[in-house]
C-alpha cells in the first residue's frame, strides 16, 4: 500500500509506491484523461511489487476523476494541459530524483493514453533524468532527435484515437532518430484494453501480455 502526497507549485496530489526492499529505479506513472484513478495506483503497487520505486502524479489539479468517456473528456477539456500538465509532469520527476529511496541517476515514464503524450514530451525535454519510456495507446507529433530514451509501446488494433498509420509513423520517426523503440499492437483490442475499470475495451490476455512485456523492459534498462 502507498501513500498519498503533493507535487508540483500547485500542490496536486501524488501516490507514492515503494518496493519492500526499500529502495529500487524511479518509475513516474502519468494516468489516462479519466484522472488519478484506482487503476492507476494500483499500477504503482505492482510496480512496487517488482522492485520499483513509482510515482504517480494527477495532471489535475483538485481531486477530480471521471468513468465515462463524456465525463473523461469534459475533465480533459477543461484543464489547460500546456499549462497545468506539464509543469505538474516535469515537477515529478525532479520530485522522484530526489527521494532516497531511488537508485540511480534516470527513471523511466509510462503514460497511458493522454498520460503517454507527457511521457513521450518529457524524455524529449529531459532527455538526461528519462531513460526509458513505456506508452500504452497514446502518441505524439514531437522530435526525438535529442531524446536518450529507449522506447516501448502497447497499441490497440482497433483505435480510433490512435490509428495503426499514426502508431508506425511515431514509431518510424523514433528510430530515425537512431533511438531503441519496439511497438507491440494487441490484435482484437481497442483503446484502454490494459484498463480493468473499462469492461467493454479491458482485454485480459492483452493486458498482462503488456504487463510482462513492460516489466522486462524495465529490467533491461533501469538499474
Amino acid at each position: 500500500m502507498g501513500e498519498w502526497l503533493q507535487v508540483g507549485e500547485a500542490q496536486n496530489r501524488a501516490y507514492l509506491a515503494l518496493p519492500e526492499r526499500g529502495t529500487g529505479a524511479g518509475v513516474l506513472v502519468l494516468h489516462a484523461s479519466w484522472g488519478l484513478t484506482p487503476v492507476f495506483t494500483d499500477v504503482c503497487d505492482r510496480l512496487a511489487a517488482a522492485g520499483h520505486v513509482a510515482l504517480a502524479p494527477s495532471l489535475y489539479a483538485g481531486d477530480t476523476t471521471a468513468t465515462t468517456v463524456a465525463e473523461a473528456e469534459t475533465l480533459r477539456d477543461t484543464h489547460d494541459e500546456a499549462g497545468e500538465a506539464e509543469p505538474v509532469a516535469r515537477a515529478a520527476v525532479e520530485q522522484l530524483l530526489g527521494f532516497p529511496e531511488v537508485s540511480g541517476t534516470q527513471i523511466c515514464v509510462i503514460g497511458f493514453s493522454l498520460g503517454a503524450y507527457w511521457a513521450l514530451r518529457l524524455s524529449q525535454v529531459r532527455p538526461d533524468d528519462v531513460s526509458a519510456v513505456v506508452v500504452f495507446y497514446g502518441t505524439d507529433d514531437g522530435d526525438y532527435r535529442a531524446a536518450r530514451a529507449a522506447y516501448l509501446g502497447h497499441f490497440a488494433e482497433h483505435d480510433d484515437f490512435e490509428p495503426l498509420q499514426a502508431v508506425r509513423a511515431l514509431e518510424e520517426k523514433i528510430r530515425s532518430a537512431g533511438r531503441d523503440v519496439a511497438f507491440h499492437v494487441y490484435p482484437g483490442t481497442g483503446h484502454w484494453f490494459f484498463e480493468p475499470s473499462q469492461p467493454e475495451a479491458y482485454d485480459p490476455s492483452a493486458a498482462e501480455l503488456a504487463w510482462e512485456r513492460t516489466l522486462a523492459f524495465l529490467n533491461g534498462r533501469l538499474a
